[in-house]
């Protein structure tokens, strides 16, 4: 039976009920928030309108919608997404559980509550409804009890990380009883249509990831109080040093909320026995933290605290002997330098792994304990390895999980220093060893297992570009880019530059995968597997050559940035952009002439560059002006000042999308061009699209006149930015940049609709690009970005 989930309930609008809905509404699926009714209203008066009596009983999920559209990071991708949530109660509308498809269980973790809860469920669902519990560790087995058989056929646990919009992982819980063909159809759904990353786990306490990482950063506390070292010193060397996430151990627990983690770890100490039972046993100060109220960013204080003075803010760290704050310490040991320099992931942890300074005794004391660990418990709350490497990566942004950490750090070396130093190794580790092979993965994805290696099931939607590449797939490359045939007739180009900046190598590489494509293939997308799809253009390149004054020099790289985009815009064959997270500046240049775009829903768009005093220079002003023009129906009156109005203030205010749908809203994306849910399936997808295209017989855009405001319309953008002036809230540099930018919007001094082509645009822009380059003020901004990461207001 084909199965679809059209609308789903979230019984629970706590933060994570109402994190889920708002990931639910923001693919598209309405959904029935509800929650208890509370006391007060139970005793509102009938006298009460019958509207204004449901508000009073629909408080709770009324306001837990109102305060989505406030909170950061944010969960709905747009605020009009919260439309798609509607509120409910527990008393008056369970009746309407029989609307949905599925029903996501999200009340406290109390057992006999949520068995309560479903009792209630099983009332008002329809036969063959989905039912899932969002249960951080609570036994799926338990919560069944006492439900019919219909119930525990389509009964699992769904439990989503926090939160759900940004957090990838989705572990899925079957029990004996649920449906193999509800299991299979919930993690596809998870992967295709929730655009999760799912791990099918065991129904053990904590399942997998929330089990090894409390663990792994418990035995980290442990540590730190063995050792004597500072809150900051473990978060210096147990971060990206180590594969983490920047966040390392104690900020990613004040982000997470020290009371989330003690509930947590006190799960699986309450369901364990022995050794392991004491490390899930908090530490007395992390106790005491817990009723001073010190439980991270949630309560203003955990671990780091944030103090302002006068003149700037400081983070300190919490000294946990004496419970004060105290200025942040970072360790400070030869290997940690060593580990900064040495180069690929493998390498910088080795360099402190094996360091014989307190560097090097930290890491390995915390690292061995919790791959030992991860080595226990892997089949007994997984099928395989590969699926604790993955939820791990997934759900706590470890860059290798703990398997991969094992077989960087050289598994044969570490295995007999644990031996040495007394350890016992798990057998199967044992057993793996003694056979002759000295790792756990042979290439991607492909795993020990009973014996031999096994290449992981994975979604064919998932296009890995590092495995892809070959001798045969490589069509050409330089040192800013690949173009690479991933089959059915379509090419990729990969940027390979250092943080995928635009330097003369790629645009080279632009121009010469256009002219491969239009003769040999069917489509290009252009997409890569980095961190960013592109922040921007090589700000260094141009800042060095402006310091020299060798301005024919950057007038001929914006020459050719302008045309390589041209050339991106006029291709015979279809050109697809495929962007993610940052897409910046000139990130954003590349994406508007293409013919479509495939955007993932975490791509964050925008021409910033009045932050570094500058203008878009490869046609970002005219492009994003362009679609804006053209996104007007046909036959309605064109109001050109207020189209030149709102890119004005797109572009001379940095803009940026907070998600896809936001660029829809800015007008960076089209209604034609799509999104991505799944980030992993994006360039699928733009495959896909491409294909798509050259199918429905695409044909390049002709070139065309562009209508513009002209003088008068310049007048009227620089009021804007002029009444700001007065006010103080911009400075005079800031105004020179905002006259530059719209004397090229507005088409220069010409009549109001005259009608212009686009090199004479592409010509204003370069210009004003020239003139603000050779500024002494751009050219602080310039550095100030460098050096610091972050814009200068002078």
């Amino acid at each position: 039976m084909t199965r679809h989930i059209k609308k789903a309930a979230v019984l629970g609008s706590g933060v994570m009920g109402s994190g889920i809905a708002a990931h639910l509404a923001n693919i598209g699926i309405p959904v029935l928030l509800m929650d208890i009714v509370p006391k007060d209203a139970e005793t509102s008066g009938s006298q009460v309108a019958t509207l204004e009596r449901k508000k009073v009983r629909n408080q709770l999920s009324l306001e837990a919608i109102k305060k989505l559209k406030k909170q950061k990071p944010a969960p709905l991708a747009r605020h009009e997404n919260a439309d798609l949530i509607e509120a409910g109660n527990f008393e008056d509308d369970m009746h309407r559980l029989s609307e949905v498809d599925w029903i996501i269980e999200v009340v406290v973790e109390n057992l006999d509550i949520k068995q309560k809860v479903f009792s209630q469920v099983e009332e008002h669902r329809r036969p063959g409804t989905i039912v899932s519990s969002n249960t951080s560790g609570i036994s799926i087995e338990a919560m069944a009890e006492g439900r019919s058989e219909d119930f525990k056929r389509h009964f699992l646990g769904t439990h989503f990380f926090n939160p759900p919009r940004y957090l990838k992982l989705l572990e899925v819980i079957p029990t004996q009883q649920t449906d193999e063909q509800v299991t299979s159809f919930m993690k596809q759904f998870g992967e295709d249509v929730l655009g999760k990353g799912v791990v099918e786990a065991k129904d053990t306490p904590n399942f997998i990831a929330n089990r090894i990482g409390t663990y792994g950063l418990l035995v980290t506390v442990r540590e730190m109080m063995k050792q004597g070292v500072s809150v900051g010193e473990v978060d210096s060397v147990t971060g990206p040093a180590l594969g983490r996430p920047k966040s390392a151990t104690f900020r990613t627990l004040d982000v997470v909320g020290l009371d989330t983690f003690m509930h947590v770890a006190k799960n699986v100490y309450d369901q364990v026995e022995g050794d392991e039972k004491d490390v899930f046993d908090p530490p007395a100060f992390m106790k005491k933290m817990i009723e001073e109220n010190m439980l991270g960013s949630k309560s203003g204080k955990g671990f780091y605290q944030k103090v302002k003075t006068d003149s700037r803010s400081d983070i300190q760290e919490l000294n946990y002997e004496t419970m004060e704050y105290e200025s942040r310490r970072k360790m400070k040991a030869p290997s940690v330098q060593q580990s900064k320099q040495a180069k690929g992931k493998a390498a910088k942890m080795q360099a402190l792994v094996y360091a014989d300074d307190q560097a090097g005794k930290l890491v390995w004391n915390i690292l061995k304990p919790t791959l030992l660990y991860a080595a226990e418990k892997a089949y007994e709350v997984a099928d395989s390895i590969y699926d604790v490497d993955q939820a791990m990566k997934w759900g706590f942004g470890w860059e290798l999980g703990p398997f991969e950490t094992w077989d960087a750090i050289g598994l044969e070396k570490s295995a007999a220093r644990m031996k040495e130093e007394g350890e016992t190794l798990p057998e199967w580790v044992e057993e793996m060893l003694s056979s002759g092979k000295t790792s756990f993965y042979d290439g991607h994805a492909t795993y020990y297992e009973n014996g031999s290696y096994q290449k992981a099931a994975i979604n064919e939607k998932v296009i890995h570009l590092k495995s892809w590449k070959n001798d045969n797939t490589v069509i050409m490359k330089n040192t800013g880019a690949s173009l690479i045939d991933i089959g059915d007739d379509i090419a990729v180009l990969e940027f390979t530059s250092p943080n995928n900046s635009i330097g003369l190598d790629v645009m080279q590489m632009i121009n010469k995968s256009i002219e491969e494509v239009e003769k040999n293939y069917k489509g290009l997308v252009i997409n890569n597997q980095g961190k960013n799809f592109c922040v921007g253009a090589n700000l260094m390149m141009i800042l060095m050559e402006a310091q020299d004054m060798n301005y024919p020099e950057i007038d001929l790289v914006v020459r050719q940035f302008q045309q390589s985009m041209a050339n991106i815009r006029y291709s015979e064959k279809p050109v697809v952009t495929a962007p993610f997270q940052m897409t910046l500046g000139g990130g954003t240049e590349i994406a508007l002439p293409s013919a479509g775009l495939q955007a993932s829903m975490e791509t964050y768009m925008g021409l910033v560059e009045t932050g570094v005093g500058l203008i878009p220079g490869g046609g970002g002003n005219k492009e994003l002006y362009l679609r804006h023009l053209k996104a007007i129906p046909e036959g309605t009156k064109v109001d050109l000042q207020a189209v030149s109005n709102n890119v004005f203030e797109l572009i001379a205010m940095a803009k940026v999308s907070t998600s896809a749908h936001e660029a829809q809203k800015y007008g960076f994306l089209r209604p034609q061009d799509d999104i991505s849910i799944n980030d992993d399936h994006l360039l699928h997808d733009a495959k896909q699209k491409a294909l798509y295209l050259y199918e429905q017989g695409y044909r390049a855009p002709k070139r065309e006149k562009i209508p513009v405001v002209g003088e008068r319309g310049y007048a009227t953008m620089l009021l804007g930015a002029k009444t700001l002036q007065y006010g103080g809230h911009v400075s005079d540099h800031d105004v020179k940049i905002a006259q530059k930018l719209a004397f090229v919007l507005a088409g220069g001094r010409v009549p109001y609709g005259s009608e212009v082509d686009e090199q004479y645009l592409l010509d204003l822009e370069r210009e004003a690009f020239l003139s603000l380059v050779g500024e002494a003020k751009t050219q602080q901004r310039m550095q100030h970005m460098l050096t610091k990461g972050k814009p200068l207001r002078n």
